[in-house]
């Protein structure tokens, strides 16, 4: 039997580094379920593993798409799934990590398929976007769904407006649309969540934007001004110093503005997470009672 091990968890946890010892301790690959790391021109702001993680064990979906290609939800699962079933020929096991809640269950439980509003609808919420910002889409879905609001990342107007023409081309909510019906997948799926306390969290989300600006996260920023209007790019970390090069507020405004929007997202997270009764929870440093969770219940699905 194959074996998915899935570890998730909000921003800076530390999933990367526990992701990386399991793979080590089973000799398997890594599937990055992060919607940000994909691109391959975004790395200091997306937190991506260094180089000599990436050398340690074999990851996917880090670098392999660029901020210029659309890259949806049900291309990750279908992409995912096929390189899944080649890790499957060789390995009982695989890993999958990341924080991005959608990405998780395309992968576990199948994308949704849900009604494709006209393309007048997307070109007008985009419009609006461009005319009134993305504040105005959030107090919309607020209003129409908000349910998925409180699940959503709201920073992210992409996953905004695929809601929102959902629900205004049905006339329903886009909660109540989505299926959540877990798919039938040929490999047993073992979940495991990373939480520890607030307040701890939140100081390594601050450290970990000082670290980001210590390596150059202006820069690079600075480097993808020419395609700020691209949707990969409208997301925190960019935004607010994208605000900074216009000279809408001071570079230490728009640091203490991406503390503030990270600790949201990782709000959102766990709140996404939370809904799922199969995610175990540990504690980030309980790698050895981790591991021997997965064996136990590797062991109890082949006696």
């Amino acid at each position: 039997m194959a074996f998915l091990i899935t570890l998730v968890g909000p921003t800076a946890i530390g999933k990367t580094d526990l992701a990386i010892q399991m793979a080590q301790h089973f000799g398997t690959e890594i599937i990055s379920a992060d919607s940000r790391q994909v691109f391959k021109e975004m790395s200091i702001g997306t937190a991506k593993p260094s180089p000599q993680d990436l050398s340690l064990v074999k990851h996917h979906f880090i670098n392999s798409h660029s901020i210029h290609e659309d890259f949806s939800v049900g291309q990750f699962e279908k992409e995912g799934l096929a390189i899944l079933t080649q890790i499957f020929k060789t390995n009982q096991t695989a890993i999958l990590a990341g924080g991005s809640g959608l990405y998780v269950n395309a992968i576990t439980q199948g994308f949704d398929d849900l009604p494709v509003a006209p393309p007048s609808l997307r070109k007008e919420l985009n419009d609006t976007l461009s005319e009134k910002g993305i504040n105005y889409l959030q107090e919309e879905l607020k209003k129409l769904d908000p349910e998925y609001y409180t699940e959503v990342d709201i920073n992210n107007p992409q996953r905004m407006i695929r809601a929102l023409e959902v629900c205004l081309h049905t006339g329903n909510k886009f909660s109540e649309l989505r299926k959540n019906q877990q798919n039938k997948r040929p490999f047993q799926i073992i979940k495991i969540g990373l939480k520890m306390e607030r307040e701890a969290l939140y100081k390594k989300i601050n450290r970990r934007v000082d670290l980001m600006m210590e390596a150059g996260l202006l820069e690079e920023v600075r480097t993808l001004l020419p395609y700020r209007h691209l949707n990969a790019l409208q997301t925190v970390g960019y935004q607010e110093i994208f605000d900074y090069l216009d000279g809408k507020c001071s570079l230490a405004d728009a640091v203490s503005k991406i503390k503030q929007n990270t600790r949201r997202f990782a709000k959102r997270q766990m709140t996404w997470f939370n809904k799922d009764q199969e995610i175990n929870w540990f504690e980030p440093n309980q790698y050895q009672n981790i591991l021997q969770f997965v064996e136990s219940q590797m062991n109890t699905a082949n006696p």
